[in-house]
């Protein structure tokens, strides 16, 4: 149990720091974009390349890479009917999908696995794969649905080469190749890159500190609050139910069952919040359902270890 309430520690000090700065001003009212777009444009990428280069990719091909796979895709594409339903912009939309499947597997998700789990290996798939798959597309899509959102209407060649315009999809493609191939970076190339990856978390944990401050309370807001409830259900209880469901079926037991639950019942990761500021695509949403699903994702997951272990 302690690295739950490790984790869910080390992200709510950087968040206070953030709410703190916010009230006081220090950093402009500029501060969140500002802070989003260092994350996206430079610190995620070299923590997306730096991840992936140094991950051994042929050892997390398992039964787990599967459960992500279809369980983060499932809760994905649960939201959209209803999103489309409320007849929401595409955007926002998008940013709804992406925090019912996508979750907090780094700076909450990896000290969980190392502490519960016992192996900071175990989180491994679920980075694998919202990293090399879940990432590269939302981000691609967002791109594409923010510039038709502003009056633009892309042609069907920069539509088609969103992804090579994508430092986040280039990135990937990069720490892929690097794993895949073997090659070690030599470290005068290597160090300056993890120094920039350090950043991104703080960054992104900080801006979403300073939104908080003179922000609503979740739900507040009537036209978004049966969005964010749909979301939490997604991503609180019926994530890790599909893992649970998705776990027995492929026959995994005891600690393997345990893991893949553990992963799906994480929260909503602060990447969302980060990209809704980077493309103004949902922003409300983003912050409301990433600040709510990590309050209630810690009495799920003390519930999943309890019943599980």
């Amino acid at each position: 149990m302690n690295g739950v309430i490790e984790g869910f520690l080390a992200i709510g000090v950087i968040i206070a720091v953030g709410y703190a700065a916010g009230r006081a001003g220090v950093l402009g009212p500029s501060a969140t974009q500002v802070l989003s777009r260092t994350a996206f444009f430079i610190a995620s990428p070299a923590l997306l390349f730096v991840t992936l280069a140094q991950a051994d990719v042929g050892a997390v091909f398992s039964e787990d890479l599967i459960v992500t796979g279809v369980t983060s895709s499932l809760a994905c594409l649960l939201y959209v009917p209803i999103g489309l339903l409320r007849r929401r912009p595409g955007g926002e939309v998008t940013i709804g999908a992406m925090a019912s499947g996508y979750v907090n597997a780094g700076n909450l998700g990896l000290p969980i696995a190392t502490y519960v789990l016992g192996d900071a290996a175990e989180m491994a798939p679920v980075l694998l794969f919202q990293l090399a798959v879940l990432t590269p597309f939302f981000t691609t899509l967002l791109d594409v649905l923010s510039e038709r959102a502003d009056g633009g209407r892309p042609s069907l060649v920069r539509t088609l080469t969103a992804p090579v315009r994508n430092p986040i999809a280039v990135a990937t493609a990069a720490g892929l190749i690097v794993s895949s191939t073997g090659w070690e970076p030599p470290a005068p190339i290597m160090q300056p890159i993890e120094l920039l990856a350090n950043a991104a978390v703080p960054a992104m944990l900080l801006a979403f500190g300073i939104t908080l401050h003179r922000a609503a309370w979740p739900g507040r807001d009537k036209e978004t609050l049966p969005l964010l409830t749909t979301v939490v259900v997604l991503k609180n209880f019926v994530h890790p139910a599909l893992a649970w469901l998705a776990g027995l079926v492929l026959g995994l037991d005891g600690h393997s069952l345990l893991a893949v639950v553990v992963c799906a019942a994480l929260p909503t990761a602060q990447n969302v919040f980060g990209y809704a500021v980077r493309f103004d695509q949902g922003v409300t949403l983003g912050r409301d359902a990433a600040l709510t699903t990590t309050v209630l994702s810690m009495p799920v997951m003390f519930a999943v270890v309890a019943l599980l272990s």
